[in-house]
């Protein structure tokens, strides 16, 4: 590790701590005592270190806990009981105005740091200026912790340039003298979200933030019990608190696509988490409201490079809010619970997503909120099903008859089948198709393929007859299907085939193929005997000496 800097010291003046740790508590044993612990155990020091802990009326044994590390340390855990304020920001202010170290540090009282955690970050701070330092987090119990931010180390990133708003928590190594500078503080009013002003109001202002990926720094866990405050926050929370951090965002940052760069996050993760499969169980009353609040901020934040950017399901969800559809809205959401996601229609060059509401005048959508930009490979996945498989052998020549419904309607275009060459992919391992990249060889399509409206107008039937050649297809079989122009492939493994060719007692090939999906949901041809063949007569007789030789033996 870097050696601590220097530091003056006036005699009979105490040095003050390299980083105070703020801990606001409420009810979180018994993973308090190892969030304290864990604290306690930094490689940097107790004489570099202050904890100071704020017990926010807790009713369980947490007041207890911190009283019991404060009497044990005295020289390093500060304690402050209060009334409870019904959420972490009032706790953490009480605590800033008691903090004394050059950087702030905030943890969750339910979580735990990494043994070096603050040694490495305040060395990473002292060398490179940094007013923000992030370190690495990984979640424990199923906690979510979003990992793009910390692929690599970067001694400067910003929130305009990196996975930085999507890792909006406070749980970051803070220069205090920018604290104290431009007063920043935690919103009191906010029961959700309110480490968010402070962080990305930090972020802008900070001269240098840097991204330590190195090292596990910070462990956040899940309870047992899933009472983490993110957990319990109900809809119009969430929506409300939402709406205030994007507007202090907005107060921050001028329009344009370094505010819409932050506001992605929002729009992707806290605004859409409003519409997800619980959305219909709501109260119409509350639906409504959820839809008027997010047309305010669709309508003042959504510009069109957020549109573009957004995946074709959000839009569509978006689009029904704005517009006040909450039945197309709610009816969208259960229908795609129930049965994944809508075929698409193909119409040219253009895809489009017939959810609920589609060019339906009434409502007044454009077809800018239905058609599919992205890459249409996880639609084509999604409705992509193996329907049945058949080996036919006419002679020594062996086909695989099969048909295959994908979930698109109109043209199609061309297809159909090619051989695997080699060992199939890793994406055969996975449900669904594959789109090919730009570069790739496409093969060349052999066999015969009809192609037809599924039966219930959903999605395409695609039937092929494939001329097998028995050593290469035991690698498998994979199937191509051409999209406006993107090639996908669906891998087909085989789970054996059918031999020999032709049997000398000439009875039919014993054997059928059937079509299923594994639990993985890889789409899987297995082959069984219909029935045993009957031994050669020189198995028979070996068959009979092997048994009486072990009747002699006995």
């Amino acid at each position: 590790m870097a050696a601590t800097p220097d530091v003056t010291v006036t005699p009979g003046v105490t040095a003050p701590p390299d980083v105070t740790v703020v801990v606001a508590v409420y009810n979180t044993m018994p993973y308090l005592t190892e969030c304290l612990n864990s604290l306690l155990r930094q490689s940097i020091g107790h004489e570099r270190l202050e904890v100071i802990a704020v017990d926010d009326g807790s009713t369980d044994d947490s007041g207890r806990e911190l009283d019991r590390f404060a009497a044990e340390h005295p020289d390093v855990v500060t304690v402050v009981h209060q009334p409870n304020s019904g959420g972490p920001a009032a706790p953490s202010n009480r605590a800033l105005e008691l903090a004394t170290g050059r950087f702030v540090y905030f943890i969750g009282s339910d979580d735990h740091l990494g043994e070096e955690a603050l040694e490495r970050m305040v060395a990473c701070a002292d060398a490179d200026g940094s007013d923000v330092v992030v370190g690495r987090m990984a979640g424990v119990n199923g906690r979510y912790v979003h990992q793009k931010l910390y692929k690599e180390g970067r001694r400067e990133v910003t929130l305009f340039d990196s996975a930085l708003p999507f890792t909006l928590a406070n749980t970051k190594l803070f220069r205090r003298e920018l604290v104290e500078k431009y007063g920043l503080r935690f919103p009191e009013d906010m029961p959700v979200g309110s480490d968010q002003p402070f962080t990305i109001e930090a972020c802008v202002r900070a001269r240098r933030i840097s991204v330590l990926a190195d090292y596990t720094y910070y462990y956040a866990v899940k309870r047992g019990d899933a009472s983490n405050i993110t957990y319990r926050a109900d809809h119009l929370s969430r929506l409300r608190c939402t709406a205030r951090i994007m507007d202090h965002t907005a107060g921050l940052i001028p329009a344009g696509p370094r505010r819409d760069a932050v506001l992605r996050r929002h729009f992707e993760w806290e605004l859409s988490k409003l519409m997800l499969d619980d959305f219909p169980a709501l109260p119409l009353a509350t639906r409504r409201e959820i839809c008027e609040g997010l047309t305010t901020l669709l309508d003042t934040y959504f510009t069109d490079g957020l549109r573009e950017a957004t995946g074709v399901k959000r839009r569509v969800r978006f689009g029904l809010a704005r517009r006040g559809a909450v039945e197309e809205l709610t009816r969208a959401i259960a229908d795609e619970a129930e049965h994944g996601a809508p075929p698409f229609l193909l119409e040219g060059d253009r895809a489009f997503a017939p959810y609920p509401g589609f060019r339906d005048a009434a409502i007044g959508l454009d077809d800018r909120w239905y058609e599919v930009r992205e890459p249409v490979a996880g639609r084509l996945a999604a409705g992509t099903e193996l329907g049945s498989a058949a080996w036919e052998q006419e002679g020594d020549e062996l086909a695989l008859a099969l048909k295959v419904r994908i979930g698109i309607t109109g043209d199609t275009a061309s297809a159909f089948v090619a051989l695997a060459r080699g060992a199939l992919p890793k994406s055969a391992d996975k449900p669904g198709a594959r789109r090919l990249p730009e570069k790739a060889v496409r093969p060349e399509a052999v066999g015969e393929f009809t192609r037809e409206p599924a039966d219930d107008g959903t999605g395409t039937l695609l039937t092929a007859r494939i001329p097998v050649d028995r050593v290469r297809a035991e690698r498998g079989v994979r199937v191509y299907v051409d999209v406006a122009g993107t090639t996908y492939e669906i891998p087909v493994r085989t789970g054996g085939l059918p031999l020999p060719l032709a049997r000398r007692w000439g009875r039919t090939t014993p054997y059928r193929a059937s079509a299923n999906r594994n639990p993985k949901g890889r789409l899987v041809i297995t082959t069984a005997l219909l029935w045993e063949p009957p031994p050669r007569t020189g198995v028979r007789l070996r068959r009979m000496l092997s048994r009486l030789k072990r009747k002699v033996t006995r």
